[in-house]
């Protein structure tokens, strides 16, 4: 699968354009995935629900299925993270991934840049960042400085800076 990461620091807007640009790239026909890397404890389940007695049982994995969706849950019990590779292999193929996150791994990526937040900036150092979405001018990168608003631009170098990962 083709795989386009969005990074940046927090509070820089990175789900926001994510969000943005899976509608966009859904509007055009593709189909589109996420991955969202968060580094923070998180549990998408609730105590007291079926599915988290099942792993509070010690279940190793619980898929709730609905007429819906379907949510897998898998307790990893002190095995380690998974890598991005073995997570987009855990995947059905789709035309594009878009990984939020994940921001020092070496799969292609765009970088969200909000001036007001003044991070500095991964694409100085990270030759995986192929463009930049900035809400202020920036120069001096070697990677071009899209406008944090124009997500059809944005997709454009999404589509072409995607690649088969891993």
């Amino acid at each position: 699968m083709r795989v386009i990461g969005v990074v940046g620091y927090k509070d820089n807007g990175k789900t926001t354009l994510v969000v943005r640009l899976v509608a966009h790239l859904i509007e055009r026909g593709l189909k589109v995935s996420t991955v969202k890397h968060a580094h923070h404890e998180v549990d998408l389940d609730q105590p007291g629900k079926d599915t988290y007695r099942h792993r509070e049982a010690g279940a190793h994995e619980v898929v709730l299925a609905t007429a819906r969706r379907l949510a897998f849950i898998e307790e990893l019990r002190g095995a380690p993270e998974p890598s991005l590779a073995e997570i987009l292999g855990r995947m059905r193929p789709v035309d594009l991934v878009v990984v939020e996150g994940f921001k020092r791994g070496g799969h292609p990526k765009i970088e969200v840049h909000r001036g007001e937040r003044g991070t500095p900036l991964l694409a100085a150092e990270d030759p995986a960042v192929a463009a930049v979405a900035s809400d202020v001018p920036l120069e001096g990168l070697a990677v071009p400085v899209l406008d944090l608003n124009d997500v059809a631009g944005i997709a454009d170098t999404a589509l072409k800076a995607a690649r088969a990962w891993p």
